[in-house]
């Protein structure tokens, strides 16, 4: 695993964009974008399985892990996070990618394979769809918009359980990796989530309604695997069921007992990803 960085463009000025890369340049490429709350660390093991054939970018979306922070709030927004990721494309200098997106980085994947001359070659999006109900953007709005600072970092860890719950059983040192690589220190010593705040202030601002992208699904034309929670309230099962039939017809695969979103960290979904990728 190799840390880098570039240097993103937004209206306000330039910003730094972190990724970390996996495997040989040599090999086909896998960008993986996490969720709105996450980090390029949530595709760890994801990574470390796929490098013996694929060179992996994971980035921190701005404002997430080590990436910076944008001075202006408004500027959390998917056209910025598709800049930055055609930035990064760019800085790994080939014409075809694969894309792995969890949540926010599935949607962003989604947006980029829908536009003309697009060099995504094959799509994984994980528990997220064309249609987004306003229940589950209010549930995530709850704990998005708390101030959420914590003595130390056990305690940091346990609120992630309670939040997290939703992403199946992980053991006690993979939910140790995520506090870990999630955390934050303020001044003051205590521990906050290793993201810029201000990505909240969509949930704060306005009220929230159910998110329709049908237009741009039905304009992807590139394979696409769509991985489902079974108990996940953001992909529901008739969207799930939709999207096989709609744009480019994805498979897809449902994992039981799980939430939003699979943390693709187990053999099954690891192995789902690899095959379709033809790792």
């Amino acid at each position: 695993m190799r840390s880098r960085s570039i240097l993103g463009l937004n209206p306000k000025g330039f910003h730094r964009l972190h990724y970390m890369e996996w495997g040989s340049p040599d090999d086909p490429t896998v960008v993986c974008v996490h969720g709105l709350s996450q980090n390029a660390h949530s595709f760890d093991t994801l990574a470390g399985k796929l490098e013996a054939a694929h060179r992996v970018a994971c980035l921190d979306v701005v404002g997430r892990g080590q990436s910076g922070w944008l001075d202006d709030p408004a500027g959390y927004n998917y056209a910025q996070y598709m800049a930055d990721a055609n930035a990064l494309i760019a800085r790994l200098g080939v014409d075809r990618i694969d894309w792995v997106g969890t949540s926010m980085g599935g949607i962003i994947g989604m947006m980029i394979a829908a536009m003309a001359n697009s060099p995504i070659r094959r799509l994984v999006i994980n528990d997220i769809g064309p249609f987004v109900p306003k229940a589950a953007l209010q549930r995530i709005g709850a704990y998005m918009t708390q101030d959420n600072r914590f003595a130390d970092l056990a305690a940091f860890e346990a609120y992630l359980r309670e939040v997290y719950a939703p992403f199946g059983s992980l053991s006690d040192d993979q939910w140790h990796q995520m506090a870990r690589h999630g955390a934050r220190r303020n001044e003051d010593g205590s521990i906050s989530p290793s993201y810029d705040p201000a990505i909240a202030d969509a949930f704060r601002h306005g009220p929230m309604s159910d998110v329709d992208l049908w237009s741009v699904w039905d304009a992807i034309r590139c394979p696409t695997l769509v991985l489902r929670g079974g108990d996940s309230d953001v992909l529901l099962a008739d969207t799930a069921a939709a999207m096989t039939q709609r744009g480019p017809k994805a498979t897809v695969l449902e994992f039981a007992g799980i939430g939003h979103a699979p943390a693709l960290q187990s053999d099954d979904q690891i192995a789902a990803i690899r095959s379709f990728l033809g790792a």
